[in-house]
Parts: structure tokens; C-alpha cells; sequence
């Protein structure tokens, strides 16, 4: 009887492997919570991506509500948002404040040079030192701060109309109307 459980046991981890295949390939990878909502965002000092004599602090985010949108020029994502970013730039609602990612500097202004740029403020975290502090997974990502300083939403992947329609533009609102 021993002999024959032996032989199970590797079918029986099998299945419970298989099983939690099957649970994770049901969830969406662009909702992995962070444990940031809800909290003051970190406190971080970065030197501004296009103006290295400026600073980039935790301070600038309050006050009004920001969009920090990490983004990096190697990112073909960032790239496929970046026209949705030109266009909300010009919404006076709240600020856009980029976290340059993992990047070079030169090949971040060239890309700008070349696209536009919808970026209030960007910092430029090359060693992803503020990044860790978010909890940055990867680019692109969008956090929602509001006028205290506290994340209030984290988004994974491109920003496009869909996700400003039914997500930040009510969010915004509702922040707006909280004051």
C-alpha cells in the first residue's frame, strides 16, 4: 500500500501545480495592487530631467492633484501613450510630472525633441532609486496624487482614452470636488 501512494504523490503535486496555473492566468497583470494607496507618497529628491540645476521633490506634488507618469524612452508602451499624455496635458485640472525611468538622459530629451512634451516637472531616476520607493514594477505606470500628497490610485500600462474616460477622469473629478 506504501508503494502505491509513492507513485501518486508526483501526480498530486502536478495537479496543484496545474490548478494554480490555471488561477493565475485568470488574473489581469495590470491590476497588481500596491501598497502604497491610500499612503503619502514617498519622500524623494531627484535632479529635473530637463534642467539638471533644478530639483525635483515629494513637495512639488502637493497642493493639486498629479498624474506622475513613469515612462522611459527604450519603452515602446510609453511611446503608444505619449499622444494621450499631449492631449491631457492641456487639461488645467491637475499637473503631469514625469519619473524618467531607467533611462539615458539624452535619448529621454531626444524623444521629447521629437514628440512633445506633456510633462509639468519630470525627475530623472536613472538608478530607479525613487522608483523602488514606489513600488515601480515597470513603465509605463500612472499614479493619482491628490492635493495632500496621497496616492490615490495606481495605474500599470499605457494610458489611453479608455482608461481616462472610465477611470482618472472621475477619479480627477472626484478629488476636484473634494478640494
Amino acid at each position: 500500500m506504501a508503494k502505491s501512494w509513492r507513485f501518486l504523490i508526483p501526480l498530486i503535486i502536478f495537479g496543484a501545480l496545474v490548478i494554480l496555473l490555471v488561477i493565475g492566468l485568470g488574473k489581469d497583470p495590470r491590476k497588481v495592487p500596491s501598497p502604497l494607496i491610500g499612503k503619502p507618497i514617498p519622500e524623494f529628491s531627484l535632479p529635473e530631467l530637463t534642467d539638471t540645476g533644478r530639483t525635483l521633490v515629494d513637495d512639488d506634488l502637493r497642493g493639486q492633484i498629479s498624474l506622475v507618469n513613469v515612462w522611459a524612452s527604450w519603452c515602446s508602451s510609453c511611446r503608444q501613450e505619449h499622444q494621450a499624455l499631449m492631449v491631457l496635458s492641456e487639461n488645467p485640472d491637475f499637473q503631469i510630472v514625469g519619473l524618467n525611468w531607467k533611462d539615458d538622459a539624452q535619448d529621454a530629451l531626444s524623444v521629447l525633441r521629437m514628440t512633445g512634451n506633456p510633462y509639468d516637472r519630470i525627475g530623472y531616476d536613472p538608478d530607479n532609486d525613487v522608483g523602488i520607493e514606489w513600488g515601480v514594477y515597470g513603465a509605463p505606470e500612472t499614479f493619482v496624487v491628490d492635493q495632500q500628497g496621497i496616492i490615490r490610485y495606481k495605474h500599470i500600462g499605457p494610458v489611453d482614452r479608455k482608461v481616462w474616460e472610465e477611470t482618472l477622469q472621475p477619479l480627477i473629478a472626484q478629488l476636484k470636488a473634494e478640494g
